[in-house]
């Protein structure tokens, strides 16, 4: 996992390993189908075994109650190892198909009756996933389920968020959603005009929803306690957006650590500087898309086609100046007579940090060789709108 610090670098921290069972099921070793097709392709990368195992379940539909039951316990495995619903349908996404982002949005409904009571965030995540199963044939639908079973299998045990059941939701939960969703959609399209309508859509439900508006909504109480949100960090240049977030979380009293390998950084902090960790963030990361966009359109007007280079050094230089305004408008924004109780937040925030991650490393960009990225995204970097909250104090 990485933290990114305010000279461009990264600091990265340790993931805890899951260990990998042997021939053993969540739901035990009685025989049957489901045993027989488990041992045959979970615990295997062979595709010939998965069609084994998958032809056996789909010529057996009294195995198909003991195979939905099996994957609830999957699902509530992999809450006890420190997975939230957002964490694994992002992983699912990022490593199978959409097919298997249905399915597992699905098994994950299925099995919150099940449940212990979790706080809003959770109960967030999962208002937002797609309850419908696809329709497939048989064969093709357990096959895909087993795959989706092997990654729930082995996925490893991440640090604990221990959101209190009893928080209040805030409502600016289900807009920041759907603002990430927009933005992830605009940065996986080919097609320029197609990415700056999701865009422009995104930047009109975030000034909907400010974030001076949010903090006048959500003030911590006197008892709160630092808290941990998992925000995605997805490719391409995901070193630069991990940068970006961190610059972002500093100026705001949080922390973040990145997780590289599983494409999301984790913040700490107490919720209200989280939410709007999460706004501002957000609403950078799609004035940054935007500006981009009208920057690679006036080099290819220049002659000159659009690059990776270009691209990752636009938003590496993006996310430095950024960084730097943000540590600049910081210092203006608290009164003196906060500064012990910013002091004292800032231990409890550190301590929460250093008890989930007791090891970091740190590390710099890479692959920032483009001047004219670099110019264009400093540039844009201040135009941006950067004001995150109102003078405390």
């Amino acid at each position: 996992m990485t933290s990114s610090t305010p000279g461009g670098r990264t600091r990265r921290g340790s993931t805890h390993g899951g260990s990998t069972p042997g021939n053993s099921t969540p739901g035990g070793s009685s025989p049957g189908t489901v045993d027989r097709a488990f041992e045959a392709a979970l615990y295997t990368d062979a595709d010939s075994a998965l069609d084994t195992a998958a032809s056996l379940l789909a010529a057996d539909r009294t195995a198909d109650a003991e195979l939905e039951r099996r994957g609830r316990e999957f699902v509530a495995a992999a809450w006890r190892r420190g997975w939230q619903p957002a964490d694994v349908v992002r992983i699912v996404r990022r490593e199978l198909d959409d097919v298997h982002v249905r399915l597992a949005s699905a098994l994950i409904h299925a099995q919150a009756p099940d449940d212990r009571a979790r706080g809003p965030r959770w109960r967030a995540q999962l208002e937002e996933l797609t309850a419908d199963a696809p329709p497939q044939d048989r064969f093709s639908r357990a096959t895909a389920v087993l795959e989706l079973y092997r990654l729930l299998l082995r996925l490893p045990a991440l640090e604990p968020l221990d959101e209190p059941a009893g928080r209040t939701a805030h409502p600016e939960s289900r807009m920041l959603t759907r603002i990430r969703a927009l933005l992830a959609k605009a940065e996986g399209t080919d097609y320029p005009e197609e990415a700056e309508a999701l865009s422009a859509k995104a930047q009109e439900l975030m000034a909907r929803h400010s974030v001076d508006e949010a903090l006048l909504d959500a003030r911590a109480p006197t008892h709160d306690t630092p808290g941990a949100c998992r925000i995605g960090v997805e490719p391409p240049y995901e070193q630069a957006k991990a940068v970006l977030l961190d610059a972002v979380a500093t100026a705001n009293h949080c922390r973040a650590v990145w997780n590289e390998p599983l494409a999301f950084s984790t913040v700490v902090g107490f919720e209200p500087d989280l939410e709007v960790v999460e706004l501002l963030y957000t609403s950078l990361l799609v004035q940054a898309t935007t500006a981009m966009a009208g920057a690679e359109a006036a080099q290819r007007a220049g002659g000159r086609k659009r690059t990776k280079t270009f691209r990752q050094s636009f938003l590496a230089a993006y996310a430095h100046r950024v960084g730097v305004r943000l540590r600049a408008a910081a210092e203006t924004q608290v009164s003196d007579d906060l500064l012990p109780v910013l002091a004292t937040r800032e231990v409890a925030v550190t301590g929460r940090l250093d008890r989930m991650f007791p090891e970091t490393t740190t590390t710099r960009l890479r692959g920032v060789s483009d001047e004219a990225g670099w110019v264009e995204g400093s540039e844009a970097a201040d135009r941006a709108q950067v004001r995150s909250r109102r003078r405390l104090g």
